[in-house]
């Protein structure tokens, strides 16, 4: 059995991000079991959490960047892919700007630091996700494939196509990520740009610190005052950005990945597709779950009766951190009497009371909260998707950002076999309940 792994011990990095130039400090953190990694922007009015997870995944040129409401962190790919490497599956990352330091533009001063902090071994059963059936992403002349691997790996293989460019070449690298492999032949090799691309570049304010000496920046000749570390180091880093792109699915990814000229924006597509797969799989044995929490023991925590209980079923708790409930609708509801009597539809806000209900489920499994109420303070982000009608199972998710003792905050979300049909941020105020 494969087990979660954090940090042994806390370290600190700094240095200025690729893109922006800005020094940042980062400090990295040992994490409780089931936390996931978790950037946290320090340098905000509040510090705000940015989970690692394909809903928090935003679009950057030439780069990734992850996002969570207006807080955002670019450039992780290279920490997240030396991540991967490593096995970590929880770690807490504070950093005080937008952008992680790019050293060299490899990922080896982070592949580094991690070895040497340690890495521990939790009590938890790791999560990952498994390709069961091939998936293909597509964009003009570029293309990446999931395929099942059927031995538990994560393989990738990656053809780089610059045959235009008599600098760069064709190159074609193939791999089975694992910890040695990264650090002998992939943590070393540096981000690259072509010598036109790089004179635009800066002519956008964009990477104006850097040189050629930092960089690889490659003309028809090869690098400008530079050398590559390998023959085919462009293909390598492609490689990386690639296994840092597809961490970015929360957890690990185990199957076959095929790529063809592709870059971070098509990698994350097909993390996305890939973990809605995997979302289908799991919603079909929901159904059916025992459930963790049945309407008795949910009775004991919430307050709510009928008609306003909506609620029926926990199925997943992890942690205090994210929950899993289900509400089976039927033509008794009550509310379908008057909405609407020809064309019975739940209304949004219902849903979104549903939501809040898990939300208070989730709480209750702090031991401090035992007894507290959740009461609604504010509603945000909301959006309603698709109707919910008699017939419908929904399964309300909830994740808490934000727990305190006498406020919190989840993003819910409500789905319909593999539709979203509502989401949205909710804040809490947690009451005794004599209060009340």
């Amino acid at each position: 059995m494969k087990l979660q792994k954090t940090i042994k011990s806390e370290f600190k990095l700094s240095g200025r991000g690729l893109f922006g130039g800005k020094d940042a400090k980062v400090v990295f953190k040992p994490a409780e079991e089931e936390r996931g990694i978790v950037f946290i922007r320090t340098d905000l009015d509040s510090p705000m959490e940015i989970p690692v997870g394909p809903r928090y995944i935003t679009q950057r040129d030439r780069r990734s960047a992850l996002q969570n409401g207006t807080a955002f962190v670019e450039t992780p790919e290279h920490c997240m892919a030396a991540i991967h490497a490593l096995g970590i599956d929880n770690l807490i990352i504070e950093i005080d700007g937008p952008e992680l330091p790019g050293f060299d533009g490899s990922a080896e001063e982070y592949f580094k630091a991690f070895q040497k902090s340690g890495i521990v071994e939790q009590a938890t059963p790791r999560k990952e996700i498994i390709v069961a059936e091939p998936i293909c992403v597509t964009e003009g002349d570029k293309s990446i494939y999931a395929l099942p691997g059927g031995d538990e790996k994560l393989s990738i293989t990656y053809d780089l196509d610059y045959t235009q460019f008599t600098g760069i070449g064709r190159q074609l690298y193939s791999c089975e990520l694992g910890e040695s492999h990264f650090g002998q032949n992939l943590s070393r090799a540096r981000t690259f740009v072509l010598e036109a691309e790089a004179r635009q570049m800066q002519a956008m304010g964009i990477g104006a610190h850097l040189s050629p000496k930092d960089i690889l920046v490659i003309s028809s000749d090869g690098p400008i005052k530079n050398s590559y570390r390998y023959d085919d180091e462009c293909v390598r880093h492609k490689v990386v950005d690639l296994i840092g792109d597809l961490r970015l699915a929360g957890c690990s990814i185990l199957g076959r990945i095929v790529a063809y000229k592709t870059g971070h924006s098509l990698n994350q597509k097909l993390v996305q597709k890939i973990v809605e797969q995997a979302g289908r799989r799991e919603q079909k044995s929901t159904v059916s779950a025992k459930p963790l929490l049945d309407i008795r023991r949910i009775q004991k925590i919430l307050p709510h009766r009928y008609p306003f209980l909506l609620v029926d079923k926990v199925v997943e708790i992890e942690s205090d951190h994210w929950i899993k409930g289900i509400k089976n609708v039927t033509i008794n509801e009550q509310f379908f009497q008057g909405h609407f009597p020809g064309t019975p539809v739940m209304p949004g806000v219902l849903i979104i009371e549903a939501m809040a209900q898990v939300s208070g489920l989730l709480f209750a499994q702090r031991l401090e909260n035992t007894g507290k109420l959740a009461l609604l303070l504010t509603i945000d982000h909301v959006k309603i998707r698709r109707p919910v009608v008699p017939g419908d199972q929904l399964i309300l998710i909830a994740e808490a950002d934000k727990v305190r003792s006498r406020a919190a905050k989840c993003t819910c979300s409500a789905m319909v076999g593999d539709e979203i049909a509502a989401e949205a941020q909710l804040k809490f105020m947690l009451v005794d309940d004599e209060t009340m």
